[in-house]
């Protein structure tokens, strides 16, 4: 094995990964990831009462943006394709999502309606449901928290996309709380690969998939 299960016994269970002078990026990657996921998603839900998400603007351009991309050129080094991908594409995510928000980028201003900027927002988000989806298969022989986490991703971009397209605020909270749910599960598992055996008290499980080696 050369990716994300070397660091995992067959039970799901954090262990050292292979000699590398390049440590686990895999815990600032989720974490990242889950911190501004988490935030935007409050926000969605209209949190506090709160409807302009702006002030997530700095978290998705240097912490779900910059960080999660560093943490994918990391994984690149050592073998992990899919976290490279994962972590990489995220961090793209984020920093473009950041570009729309930032009233200086001009990219809503150059809309003539807000519901061409909707319809055009919907299609940004359902192409980021497809990547998902893609990454999801490449889930499913991994772990069972990869898998939770990424089904629950594409339910989040689907109902956000679908909020969009149609104005309705429903689906648009309904899209947050599986935002919410899913930041819950990245944290999960940005904590179990921080618990690495031998260095630490206890481990969390991820959940892991027997696999099948040929002799």
């Amino acid at each position: 094995m050369s990716d994300v299960e070397k660091a995992h016994t067959s039970e799901g269970y954090n262990v050292s990964p292979r000699a590398t002078k390049i440590a686990n990026p895999a815990s600032l990657g989720l974490f990242s990831f889950a911190s501004t996921t988490f935030i935007l998603s409050l926000y969605n839900v209209n949190a506090r009462s709160i409807t302009t998400p702006n002030v997530v603007v700095g978290m998705a351009c240097f912490c779900g943006g910059l960080a999660q991309l560093l943490a994918g050129m990391w994984e690149f080094p050592r073998g992990n394709v899919f976290g490279a991908t994962a972590f990489t594409s995220y961090g793209a995510f984020w920093m473009s999502y950041a570009t729309i928000l930032i009233p200086g980028s001009g990219i809503g201003a150059a809309y003539t309606t807000q519901d061409e900027f909707e319809q055009a927002i919907g299609i940004y988000l359902i192409t980021w449901f497809m990547l998902t989806f893609m990454l999801l298969i490449g889930a499913l022989r991994r772990n069972a928290s990869f898998i939770a986490l990424f089904t629950c991703l594409c339910i989040t971009f689907i109902l956000l996309a679908a909020g969009a397209w149609t104005g309705k605020t429903v689906l648009n909270r309904a899209g947050g709380a599986f935002g919410i749910v899913t930041a819950l599960i990245a944290y999960y598992c940005g904590l179990s690969e921080l618990l690495v055996k031998g260095e630490s008290w206890f481990g969390l499980p991820l959940g892991g998939i027997k696999q099948e080696h040929e002799a």
